[in-house]
């Protein structure tokens, strides 16, 4: 199987995730694909995947997929690795934390490219997205009891690469105190050779027009 990848994505770091839990890291050739919101679309990324986003994986029949969301599930599926219930309630709520650990992520990357602007960020849409950050940290730190209840799986993991963006970009923020019961779960997490093998790098330049004064806690 083919995919695109990048280490700084933090969907296609779902998708390392799942391969490392399911032991098909070895099934996969990663290559590396740069793409960006405001740039012309990668050619080599758009020829699999008209959206021209990553991560896309390429099946060995030839399927090309897109989405974290669908390619974890088809990679879990061919593992056999059980990060998505089957059924019921187990299933609904690991979609539940999929769904909202993509959408803080979603926030993330569209708030940064948003703080790019030559003229600055529009602060009605930043301000928004900062309540919603923040009310979403707040339902984590309320849930995380359950969270270390339940099975690891697709929502732990889409929660996890959040929390990573929200390292790797937003370092000062300081999330850690203010949600401590969530702060000590993730670390727990990071014992998992797949989740500490797949963080982003950390000596990656950060740009401190997009960091400074934006989703502090503090």
């Amino acid at each position: 199987m083919k995919l695109h990848w990048s280490p700084l994505s933090p969907y296609v770091r779902k998708v390392m995730i799942v391969l490392h839990e399911t032991g098909q890291l070895g099934d996969v050739d990663c290559v590396r694909s740069v793409v960006g919101l405001a740039d012309t679309p990668n050619p080599a990324v758009l020829a699999d995947n008209p959206l021209a986003k990553i991560p896309t994986l390429i099946t060995d029949d030839g399927l090309n997929l897109f989405d974290s969301r669908v390619i974890c599930e088809y990679l879990d599926a061919r593992g056999n690795g059980g990060l998505f219930p089957a059924e019921g309630t187990a299933r609904h709520k690991a979609l539940r934390w999929q769904s909202l650990g993509d959408g803080v992520t979603d926030i993330l990357l569209l708030w940064r490219t948003e703080l790019t602007r030559p003229t600055g960020p529009w602060h009605a849409i930043t301000d928004g997205w900062l309540v919603k950050v923040r009310a979403s940290m707040a339902q984590l730190e309320a849930e995380a009891g359950e969270l270390r209840e339940a099975q690891f799986g697709i929502g732990h993991i889409s929660i996890i690469c959040a929390l990573g963006q929200m390292d790797f970009r937003w370092p000062d923020c300081d999330w850690r105190a203010h949600f401590p019961t969530l702060a000590t779960l993730n670390q727990d997490w990071l014992v998992r050779p797949s989740i500490s093998l797949t963080r982003a790098p950390a000596d990656q330049p950060q740009d401190s027009h997009v960091t400074e004064g934006n989703l502090y806690y503090s």
